[in-house]
């Protein structure tokens, strides 16, 4: 355990403490209803198991890793100990049977990753080993091995093919297109795999305050001293709520290029999932079990996760968001006064005898138009 008070490299350890384990924890514990959203469209996609097979067989697996044995520092007892402390650690945390190889690369860029296709690889730079404390840093390697946990060094494998690729095809009509837009699938997948891997490294470290530190060191560099936990997350409020349809759609542009959220966003999301009743029932050591997952029903994942959308575009604060409810609402008001409009028809009542002609349309569509629709003013408080 690195939990032992010594120094590493001059780098002070924390005092010891007592971690939880979470023994057999099956990685659908931790992941993002999003996540496994998006993990089933992706492997809807037209294709996509075509182009999985025919990919495995060419991607550069073996010269990756011997592109990190011969160019990096490997973390063992001997090298880095103490990220190789933390990574055992993690692993026998989550309860990963075979510890994956870890690599530090000389990178000034603070990033982290966990690629490969049969077994997984954990890779750091040297820009994120300087940046982050001890604590900070344990929920960065936590985050990895929920990556490898949950196979999603596989697609982030593939992805990083795919998008080497489709800059080499880009003259070929219409092949850049195709694969873009695989590409662009794995991308959405992989902004959402990334808040599941927040959650496994919070589980990991067990020290909330530790990850939004880290999170805020990534956004805004070696600064601690003139950053705040609080206010950082109020930036995360302002970017949901602010702005108009125009900055709604300047959001969705801003983040397609990229394979991770914006860091306030996960910082909030982070928080809002410590403080909720899931994130207490694990560690309370109430989770599914990865012996269970063979019995999971793919249409209730699903479910679950369209649950989880709805609930998000109906309690979003952005503009366009809102804009998408107010949409909804009114479709279904439109439906009612259609059908109160043809009411008159459709009703046992049927037209007065003594009206004038015409008036029974008259009558129906006033009480259907005019009026509000009784349930309305219930929506508005929703």
């Amino acid at each position: 355990m690195s939990d032992d008070g010594h120094q590493h490299d001059g780098r002070e350890q924390v005092p010891g403490r007592c971690r939880a384990r979470f023994p057999g924890i099956s990685s659908r514990a931790y992941e993002h209803p999003a996540d496994r959203s998006a993990l089933v469209a992706l492997r809807k996609l037209s294709g996509f198991d075509t182009v999985f097979k025919a990919l495995s067989g060419l991607l550069p697996e073996r010269s990756l890793r011997l592109l990190f044995l011969s160019d990096s520092v490997r973390v063992s007892d001997e090298q880095f100990s103490h990220l190789h402390d933390m990574l055992r650690d993690a692993c026998y945390i989550l309860d990963l049977d075979k510890v994956p190889p870890m690599y530090v690369n000389q990178d000034p860029q603070p990033n982290a990753m966990c690629i490969g296709l049969d077994e997984p690889i954990i890779v750091v730079t040297t820009g994120l080993v300087e940046l982050l404390d001890e604590e900070e840093m344990r929920a960065v390697v936590g985050h990895e091995v929920g990556h490898a946990l949950s196979g999603h060094a596989v697609y982030r494998t593939i992805l990083l093919f795919l998008t080497s690729l489709a800059v080499r095809v880009a003259w070929i009509p219409l092949g850049n297109i195709a694969i873009m837009a695989i590409v662009t699938a794995l991308r959405e997948w992989f902004r959402k795999s990334e808040l599941s891997a927040d959650r496994a490294g919070l589980l990991v470290g067990q020290d909330l305050r530790a990850s939004m530190r880290g999170l805020m060191k990534i956004a805004g560099g070696n600064h601690l001293h003139e950053m705040n936990v609080d206010a950082f997350l109020r930036q995360a409020e302002e970017y949901e709520s602010a702005g108009d349809l125009r900055d709604s759609v300047l959001k969705i542009l801003n983040v397609l290029p990229r394979t991770h959220p914006f860091t306030t966003v996960r910082a909030a999301e982070l928080k809002k999932w410590a403080e909720s009743r899931d994130y207490q029932r694990i560690v309370d050591g109430h989770y599914p079990r990865r012996e269970e997952d063979k019995d999971t029903s793919v249409t209730d994942s699903f479910r679950e996760s369209a649950a989880h959308y709805a609930g998000h575009v109906k309690n979003s604060k952005d503009p366009l968001m809102k804009l998408v409810t107010d949409l909804a609402g009114g479709a279904g008001d439109l439906g009612e006064k259609v059908r109160r409009g043809f009411s008159g028809f459709t009703g046992g009542s049927g037209p007065r005898k003594d009206a004038p002609e015409g008036a029974e349309g008259t009558e129906g569509t006033k009480g259907g138009g005019d009026e509000p629709p009784a349930g309305g003013a219930a929506r508005e408080e929703d």
